[in-house]
């Protein structure tokens, strides 16, 4: 199979040899030291994700990750020496797929990888179904099996369970998902709030999760939102 194409948009030499060492065998890694190079060379190169720095010297990377949302919904992960929570919403709300503060694990960076390689290489956002390990869900049918068992789902529940498949790998906000769940509703069903969202993916959990203290699907990014994990990620709420 051709190899994933990486734009990796970073100024700091030291972090571009790094990933130059950690993608030399399965990915072919562009790199650019600028946000305006690096908009320039996605445009030409068309790589298949992009591996991002926030702090870059010309312009700020959260507008890369703008620019880029304008015409592609190719994967952008950011990895930033920004540690603050606001900062990683404001990446994510823009239209970036995850997120990786400096310093960072090499493991733990290969692993987002693979979530990225699989992702690409699936078909999920346009196809019928999402399969993976115990879990199915069937959007013609609205039916979700585990184990090869009905679940029954309040449509809610079925809702947040979709708008999270259909983005498996990606972490969404709290703010992208009380939007969706307020998208399409009558002014006075527009109550949703933190609270409800919490008791709502709570409730999901015990219907989907193998072992509820530690969940392998639905993955809470405190202070920031969830992330629908693949079952052999090695993940901890």
């Amino acid at each position: 199979m051709e190899k994933c194409k990486c734009l990796l948009i970073e100024d700091d030499p030291t972090i571009q040899s790094l990933f130059a060492l950690l993608l030399k065998d399965e990915y072919v890694l562009e790199i650019s030291a600028t946000g305006q190079a690096g908009l320039k060379m996605d445009l030409i190169k068309n790589p298949d994700f992009i591996i991002l720095d926030l702090g870059l010297p010309d312009i700020d990377g959260m507008q890369v990750i703008a620019e880029v949302r304008k015409y592609s919904q190719k994967p952008i992960i950011v990895v930033t020496a920004r540690d603050e929570d606001q900062e990683k919403v404001t990446a994510l709300d823009l239209g970036a797929d995850d997120y990786l503060t400096k310093p960072f694990s090499i493991e733990e960076m290969l692993a987002r990888l693979r979530v990225i390689k699989r992702r690409l290489k699936s078909n999920l956002l346009n196809g019928t179904s999402f399969t993976d390990g115990r879990l199915r869900i069937s959007y013609e049918s609205c039916q979700v099996t585990v184990d090869d068992k009905e679940v029954h789902l309040t449509p809610t529940e079925y809702r947040l369970l979709v708008y999270l498949s259909r983005n498996a790998g990606k972490v969404i906000t709290y703010k992208m998902l009380l939007s969706e769940l307020r998208s399409g509703v009558t002014p006075e069903l527009m109550d949703y709030d933190m609270g409800s969202l919490r008791v709502y993916m709570a409730s999901l959990r015990k219907k989907i999760e193998p072992n509820i203290s530690k969940p392998s699907y639905i993955i809470t990014h405190l202070g920031i939102g969830y992330r629908l994990a693949y079952h052999d990620e090695n993940d901890n709420d």
